[in-house]
């Protein structure tokens, strides 16, 4: 079992994973009980590091400042759990792999990206193929998230997550592939993404230079 996370940081961190969450969707994302979300949030309102924004995406997001405390605690957490070096291997390994699972998620967009056809999910043979693509990456990367999990148990969830995804997609559910409001594959994997470079403290837009 890895290190376990401070319920401070689960809820800082949840919120920029998230990007607006309300506070039950964010006891179900960090594993923190809801009446100790609703306090964190409280907390965290009254710190300045975390508002309330009204609209059709309704819910808690993090400020400026609760972005920037929230990855003070992380550079904190890397260190404490003795976790950097484990969780830069395992950066490196996602990376490896991040550009063939992008690859497999136009090809289940689009047929011909050349000619912008789009995939009606008519030729089951060619859909057969992609999922065949994305089983064979989930094989690659089901053995990183067991290690990030290894030493931060806040990873945990992604292979499971991940796992389910593909479970579904070969179920026939096509949603699960890169759907935006299911827990689809490309949204799990995309998360997964954000929580590397989040714990390692690189901005997404610096990353290649990184």
């Amino acid at each position: 079992m890895g290190y376990r996370s401070d319920p401070r940081l689960l809820v800082l961190h949840g919120l920029r994973l998230a990007g607006v969450s309300e506070a039950e969707s964010l006891a179900e994302r960090t594993g923190v009980p809801a009446a100790g979300v609703e306090s964190q949030i409280a907390q965290a309102e009254a710190s300045g590091w975390a508002r309330w924004r009204d609209g059709r995406m309704a819910g808690w997001s993090l400020t400026p400042a609760g972005r920037a405390e929230g990855g003070r605690r992380l550079a904190a957490e890397l260190d404490q759990a003795g976790a950097r070096d484990s969780v830069g291997d395992a950066y490196r390994r996602f990376a490896a792999v991040n550009h063939d699972l992008l690859a497999v998620c136009t090809a289940w967009q689009v047929v011909d990206e050349g000619a912008n056809r789009l995939n009606d999910h008519s030729d089951a043979a060619y859909d057969e193929a992609v999922i065949r693509r994305l089983a064979a990456i989930d094989g690659l990367i089901q053995p990183v998230c067991a290690d990030l999990a290894l030493v931060l148990d806040r990873f945990g969830g992604y292979g499971p997550r991940l796992a389910t995804a593909l479970a579904r997609v070969e179920a026939g559910e096509h949603e699960w592939f890169t759907g935006p409001t299911v827990d689809s594959y490309h949204t799990v994997w995309f998360e997964l993404h954000e929580d590397l470079l989040a714990t390692l403290g690189v901005e997404r837009s610096k990353e290649a230079s990184a």
